[in-house]
């Protein structure tokens, strides 16, 4: 009796150790998965985000943009030219009437102001750039747990039989270690 209650204490011990090892490198692996698939995540939040605030700071730089140029256009005329006196009317009248649509427009849309827009673009593309950071040192972590386990003893001969290999770490590329070309989203 006491050499089969030894062998069932020591199978259940070796279970045990075998079943803790296979959780453990399971753990691992899907560790690596959720940290590359956040890694996707928010590369497709960059790639959905960056364009659509460029584009929301592009329509209303081209608004301002317009009405100021006409605005200073009139008013160069204005100054710099001899004028009559109704045609000097005509001009200010249209002076006003740009300025009036300036301010219209920002009572109606008070974010319709070309700094307030490159700040949040600013802000929300500084905010994605950390995101990712963030996730990609996550992930770097996640893979170093998982070779560790898949290449230290005892998980190495379990890791060999369940047919795991390394992952590989996030390494930036040359390409992505440059700063995102923002002035060239804009032509």
């Amino acid at each position: 009796m006491s050499i089969a209650i030894f062998l069932f204490i020591v199978w259940l011990v070796v279970t045990v150790i075998f079943a803790n090892l296979y959780n453990t490198l399971i753990s691992r692996k899907n560790q690596v998965d959720n940290a590359f698939s956040t890694i996707d995540v928010l590369l497709q939040k960059r790639w959905d985000l960056i364009p659509n605030l460029v584009t929301v700071a592009q329509k209303y730089m081209q608004f301002e943009q317009q009405t100021l140029t006409e605005i200073a256009k009139l008013r160069t005329k204005v100054i710099s030219e001899r004028v009559s006196n109704d045609t000097r009317v005509a001009l200010e009248n249209q002076i006003s009437s740009g300025l009036g649509n300036i301010l219209v427009a920002v009572e109606a849309y008070p974010q319709l102001k070309s700094n307030e827009q490159f700040i949040h673009l600013q802000e929300s593309l500084h905010e994605i750039e950390e995101q990712i950071s963030a996730a990609r040192r996550f992930y770097n972590t996640a893979v170093t747990e998982y070779n560790n386990a898949v290449e230290m003893f005892p998980t190495n001969f379990l890791a060999s039989w369940m047919r795991y290999s390394l992952k590989v770490a996030f390494i930036s590329t040359p390409t992505e270690r440059q700063n995102v070309d923002v002035r060239g989203l804009f032509n």
